[in-house]
């Protein structure tokens, strides 16, 4: 009898054993397998058990959850959806997340490690810790004023901190509701389907997704490769530009819409746009300068982050002579985001310097105790200070006695600089208007403000577009809104 025992409890001890080697193949080696199924409900129905963190704008939430007692229980809501949508993007239970909601899943899903004091025994003991919190650098009252001054056109606006890179403002034109893609019901399916065929594209995040020839704003970056290079030592001297230019091995004439450009002054140039003029600085820069210089201040950059992605902006490295002068003035292959244009004049702003810009200030946990900062990177020097200063000066001059006078804001300096941007086969395209400018309050020791507005009005008459006329008034108000006036 003991002999049968014995057999029978090895043979217990040995199914035991394999119950745990089989429970250990599953639990570890099977268990990303299992998990990545897409026929396994279980991460999602976790992800959707409780309720995700805030994304919060001056102090306030933007976000919420809704609790529909449903198997996905918490569904994502958005406090004024389409002013916000280009920072927040959306995190669907169909469809998955985008911009904020995605690069701080973990912070805002609560699975970020940092978020516990004890990560581990959350893990053994499948618990959640409770969403955290991320708190960005936007101004209300500027994200409000860019809105509302882009209204029902196509366009984009980026506003920036000069001296710490914090972004101010993000907004695109026309913009969508997040909260419509949240759920899972066929509303959702259906807004989908509704938002990725609109011509209008409101899902495009245009102020760093999308690249548009910058125009007459780049003759600031060219402006900067001359003065630095020396080839423009006096910005009141006459330069030997001629009116019409013809383009170096080419037969084709470059005029100006404006009088009096035929070897204007850089400031007369500059303050009245004069193509001629930036477009022979281009070529006797050279390319290498020119390069040298949209490269110090972001072109080429694919690695821009803000934390998401930013489209890079770009200036050709392998151009002829006639298609440098082009560039020069913002066209042929050039094309620049929002945002990159306002770290442009940023840098004009901060001494010659360009900061990173970025766009969450912390992350915190549910309760308010901070789990991370962004601090500014080190300013990367650009341009010579002599010459970000020699910069300020003219773009004072744009608005004050030039082409940018609807941007002037009462009780401040204000530098700009207009653009209309031709595109499209043979230039057929509407043109693009941009405006460029920074603002210093009267008695502040810096500019506050840095900000770029593109207006891409296809309604509108081709004659009528204008950067001082579209864009001009639209940057005046975000300036208007980070000054307090």
């Amino acid at each position: 009898m003991t002999t049968y025992i014995r057999r029978a409890a090895a043979l217990c001890a040995l199914l035991f054993v394999a119950l745990l080697l089989n429970a250990t193949r599953l639990q570890v080696y099977k268990a990303p397998a299992y998990d990545g199924n897409p026929a396994n409900r279980r991460p999602s129905i976790a992800r959707w058990a409780q309720p995700r963190g805030d994304i919060l704008v001056g102090g306030r939430p933007v976000t919420g959850s809704r609790d529909t007692g449903e198997q996905l229980r918490y569904e994502r809501t958005y406090r004024n959806g389409p002013l916000y949508a280009p920072v927040t993007g959306f995190a669907s239970q169909m469809y998955g997340s985008t911009l904020l909601e995605d690069l701080e899943d973990r912070v805002l899903a609560g699975t970020e490690p940092t978020l516990s004091l004890l990560p581990v025994w959350n893990d053994m003991a499948r618990s959640r810790t409770p969403g955290g919190r991320v708190v960005t650098t936007i101004d209300p009252a500027a994200q409000l004023a860019a809105y509302t001054g882009l209204g029902s056109r196509r366009g984009a606006v980026a506003a920036v901190e000069p001296d710490t890179g914090r972004v101010l403002a993000l907004v695109s034109t026309p913009s969508y509701d997040p909260g419509r893609l949240s759920g899972n019901d066929r509303s959702a399916t259906a807004a989908w389907r509704r938002l990725s065929r609109d011509a209008s594209k409101p899902m495009l995040n245009r102020a760093i997704r999308q690249t548009y020839p910058p125009g007459s704003t780049f003759k600031v970056v060219t402006a900067a490769a001359a003065l630095d290079a020396g080839v423009v030592r006096d910005v009141d001297a006459p330069t030997r530009s001629p009116d019409p230019y013809t383009l170096p091995g080419t037969s084709t004439a470059l005029s100006n819409e404006v009088d009096g450009c035929e070897h204007a002054s850089l400031r007369y140039a500059f303050e009245w746009s004069c193509n001629t003029v930036f477009a022979k600085l281009g070529v006797d820069v050279g390319l290498g300068r020119m390069t040298g210089t949209a490269h110090d201040l972001g072109f080429n950059d694919p690695d821009l982050r803000i934390p998401f992605s930013v489209a890079p902006s770009s200036f050709d490295t392998t151009m002829d002579r006639a298609q440098l002068a082009l560039s020069s003035i913002g066209q042929f292959d050039t094309r620049a985001t929002p945002l990159q244009m306002a770290m442009v004049t940023a840098a004009v702003a901060n001494g010659g310097s360009v900061r990173t810009p970025y766009l969450v200030e912390r992350t915190t946990n549910a309760s308010g105790a901070t789990v991370s900062v962004t601090l500014p990177r080190a300013p990367r020097p650009a341009m010579e200070p002599a010459t970000a200063a020699r910069l300020r000066e003219l773009m004072t001059g744009v608005v004050a006695d030039g082409t940018g006078a609807k941007a002037a804001v009462p009780g401040a300096t204000v530098g700009g600089k207009t653009g209309t941007a031709q595109h499209g086969i043979g230039n057929s395209g509407t043109p693009y208007a941009w405006f460029i400018s920074w603002a210093r309050a009267d008695g502040a020791p810096v500019p506050a403000v840095a900000v770029a507005v593109v207006v891409e009005d296809a309604d509108a008459d081709r004659g009528d577009i204008s950067g001082g006329g579209d864009a001009a008034p639209i940057a005046r108000a975000v300036m208007e809104a980070v000054l307090g006036r």
